[in-house]
């Protein structure tokens, strides 16, 4: 057996933020990899680890989270492969969250911007462009793609040691960002305190996290994996932070991720809550995810669509069809762990040149992510997006590059279209 299975790996009995132990199944996805352990296609097969992956919600304060905790050096290995600077909605992203921060705080030049879950820097880029001072908290080796590109980085996890490190190298930040991270990290209590070590007394902290509500609505299930411990209501995220006297000032939705939500979180009385809290509190409760009935109708509705899926690419296979998977991310495991969808019936899955995943195999598969330079050369009859949230950006990029079958699209609804 693998020596990783040693690491300290667990099931989730309580609340992460209340501490109830009144949880109820909302999905059962199956047992499966970490979506990140991706073998060589150069190496022989050997013991790949599965757990079980599982959505709760807490009865007593709505949060939704997953049954089993698995090692961060599982999840989040120092060659981990992903970086935020490929995704150009990211990019766009983050300079649009730079600018805005200076309209919602009275940002001073060589302020200090520090983002935890930093990857590659790309976050703190335009920070560093409007002239702050910016720190980045990451223990992979993205860390070192952005201290190539002049980013300072501590190359390490975050927790309360290294946030009174960062205090004692660099000073107390006004601002501290933790986007798609916030969900991630275990132990949530101690990191809010980690992060109030950080920030200065009239300090802000930014938090950006895949929504639950979107997630819902819009049958999101493939964003659920290991790394995500956490799904986060407006409300549940409100109930965190009051436990630490700390209240939210701000909400906005944003698109990326499929659906994501930006939290401004300041210590209590600071500044004055905006409009836009009550507001989205409003827009959850009309959802039904306040009092969880949108969760209950969610089992069922994922179950159809991945019968669904399932019959669609069954049936193309059988008449003979090729069909190549477009982009590997983090969720596309998920995706095809649960629906099935191995190396019989998708021949591959395409990915841009620079990605550090190419030549490797889907977790938990044979499916070998190639250059996407293949997807022209052979001309498939379909092209299935796993990243199906940006499919119609995707395909005229695709399009544009000479591809001439059509395109899958597996969620909400599976569908093909040209």
């Amino acid at each position: 057996m693998s020596s990783l299975s040693s690491l300290d790996s667990k099931p989730i009995i309580n609340c992460q933020i209340c501490a109830s132990n009144q949880l109820e199944s909302v999905l059962f996805l199956g047992y499966v990899p970490p979506v990140n352990s991706m073998p060589s296609i150069e190496d022989a097969p050997t013991t790949e680890l599965r757990f079980p992956l599982e959505m709760l919600q807490c009865k007593n304060c709505g949060l939704a989270q997953i049954g089993y905790e698995v090692d961060q050096r599982i999840l989040f290995p120092h060659s981990y492969p992903y970086l935020s600077g490929s995704t150009r909605i990211l990019r766009d992203n983050f300079k649009e969250l730079a600018n805005e921060t200076c309209k919602v705080l009275d940002m001073q030049a060589q302020d200090l911007v520090i983002d935890i879950g930093a990857n590659d820097g790309t976050l703190l880029k335009p920070y560093k462009e409007l002239n702050f001072n910016v720190l980045g908290i990451e223990p992979s080796q993205a860390a070192d793609v952005g201290m190539s590109q002049g980013i300072p980085m501590l190359k390490t996890y975050f927790n309360e040691s290294s946030a009174k490190e960062a205090v004692q190298q660099y000073g107390h930040a006004k601002v501290v960002t933790a986007a798609n991270v916030f969900a991630h990290i275990a132990n949530v209590h101690e990191i809010v305190e980690a992060i109030k070590i950080l920030m200065r007394p009239e300090g802000l902290f930014i938090s950006e996290s895949h929504y639950l509500l979107p997630l819902i609505e819009t049958l999101q299930y493939d964003t659920i994996y290991h790394e995500h411990l956490r799904y986060y209501s407006l409300n549940a995220l409100i109930k965190l932070f009051e436990a630490h006297d700390m209240e939210v000032i701000r909400v906005k939705q944003i698109p990326t991720h499929g659906g994501s939500i930006r939290v401004y979180t300041a210590r209590k009385g600071t500044y004055p809550v905006d409009t836009s809290v009550h507001e989205q509190l409003a827009l959850e409760a009309k959802a039904g995810i306040t009092d969880g009935s949108a969760l209950r109708d969610f089992n069922s509705r994922v179950k159809k669509s991945k019968i669904d899926l399932l019959r669609l690419v069954c049936e193309l296979k059988q008449a003979g069809a090729k069909i190549y998977g477009v982009g590997a991310p983090s969720r596309a495991s998920t995706l095809i762990n649960y629906v099935g969808l191995d190396e019989t019936l998708v021949d591959c899955v395409m990915e841009i040149s620079s990605s550090h995943k190419i030549n490797k195999f889907i977790p938990g598969t044979r499916v070998p992510v190639l250059d996407e330079a293949k997807l022209y050369e052979d001309q498939p009859e379909f092209a299935l997006f796993y990243s199906w949230h940006i499919a119609n950006e995707l395909a005229d990029i695709i399009r544009g590059k000479g591809f001439k079958g059509k395109f899958i699209v597996p969620l909400p609804t599976p569908k093909i279209f040209e």
